[in-house]
């Protein structure tokens, strides 16, 4: 069998990926633009911008995203210098970001150590969420280890959703390769995140919705429609524990900070790549300036809006949107705001797209007043 395996190889595939790389190197590298955004391309501004509104689920014009991230950014910033000042920093926003990577505190002493953490932000949230939810998830979700094999390459955690018979619970799964890199002062929000009450809360509440076909029970990933909720939940999601008493680190809180602002910064950085003619070096010169990202990180992170455009503009804008109802809601119903309903319901369809969740809340804000 070895024999008939390796003789595939060598006179089968080798030579095939031979030829593909021939074609790469003479006929498709030549013809290639030097250009990276959408905008060079045939049609390449109206293609963009129906990525976006598929994406997004909104009609905002890259534009808009643009200067809306901007501001974001702004903002964001600015709390985060707050934090630095609580702390008794003195320096700007970069030099406190390099402290917090080469200070030995704030990094990780083996796997036990990451896993343990998780699992108390997640016992901590446990305890108190049932004053944000009236509908709790029946699937637990356990933390648990990226497997060896794949850790070098997987992202540092991911959910991975129970099975639908409920026979195996949803699981948080934790990075521990290299655990001095995993910082514990960005663990919190990762945790709220991927589990509770983020991705789990969403996506375990979604499968227990028998009404819905399968296909929008278990497969919400797959319609990029979705992924403005989906992410933006996500990112919700991070926030909330504060109201909580959660995020009583401050250097924690900064994490969180920092996470959201290279959301928003991801909104300038695609807008500028596929419909303010960017160039590459660009893009990296701002997420360098902008963000704690190592130059490594940055340049993947920019490859990946080249080839994927418009994608990444979906987390920010779905969080952004649910900030907006929840703030109508509250100007609307004024004392009779339950922020248990307002999530309950915000949750009882599964992933939608935005603009039919604002219908639905809306609806459902008139039926309180």
């Amino acid at each position: 069998m070895s024999g008939i395996i390796k003789n595939t190889i060598v006179e089968g595939v080798l030579p095939s990926y031979r030829k593909l790389l021939e074609y790469l190197e003479k006929q498709y590298l030549p013809m290639s633009l030097e250009e990276v955004g959408y905008w060079a391309l045939p049609n390449g501004d109206a293609w963009y911008r129906f990525l976006v509104q598929s994406y997004t689920t909104t009609d905002l014009t890259p534009e808009q995203i643009h200067d809306l991230g901007l501001k974001e950014l702004s903002k964001i910033q600015q709390e985060m210098k707050l934090i630095m000042r609580q702390v008794g920093f003195d320096g700007d926003l970069q030099a406190f970001s390099k402290y917090l990577r080469s200070e030995p505190k704030f990094q990780n002493t083996g796997a036990e150590s990451i896993l343990s953490g998780y699992r108390q932000f997640l016992n901590d949230i446990d305890s108190r969420v049932a004053h944000l939810f009236g509908r709790i998830p029946s699937a637990k979700c356990e933390v648990k280890e990226i497997e060896s094999f794949r850790a070098k390459e997987a992202p540092v955690a991911h959910y991975y959703q129970a099975t639908d018979d409920g026979t195996r619970p949803a699981y948080f799964y934790a990075n521990t390769y290299k655990p001095e890199t995993r910082l514990t002062f960005q663990m919190e929000a990762i945790a709220y995140h991927e589990a509770v009450p983020g991705h789990h809360f969403q996506i375990a509440l979604q499968q227990e919705l028998r009404g819905l076909p399968e296909f929008r029970r278990n497969g919400g990933y797959v319609w990029p429609g979705y992924t403005a909720f989906i992410e933006g939940w996500g990112l919700y999601a991070e926030a909330i524990p504060k109201e909580l008493g959660l995020y009583k680190d401050p250097y924690s809180d900064f994490g969180r900070l920092e996470a959201d602002a290279f959301r928003a910064a991801r909104l300038v950085v695609d807008t500028g790549l596929h419909a303010l003619k960017w160039t590459r070096e660009q893009a990296i010169k701002f997420l360098e300036e902008n963000t704690a990202m190592s130059k490594e990180d940055i340049i993947v992170e920019v490859e990946r809006y080249i080839v994927l455009p418009g994608q990444a503009l979906a987390y920010k804008i779905g969080q952004l949107k649910i900030f907006e109802l929840r703030s109508r809601a509250e100007r609307m119903l004024g004392e009779k705001f339950d922020i248990r309903a307002f999530h309950d319901e915000l949750l009882a369809d599964g992933a939608l797209p935005l603009d039919l969740i604002e219908e639905k809340m809306q609806t459902w804000v008139n039926a309180q007043s």
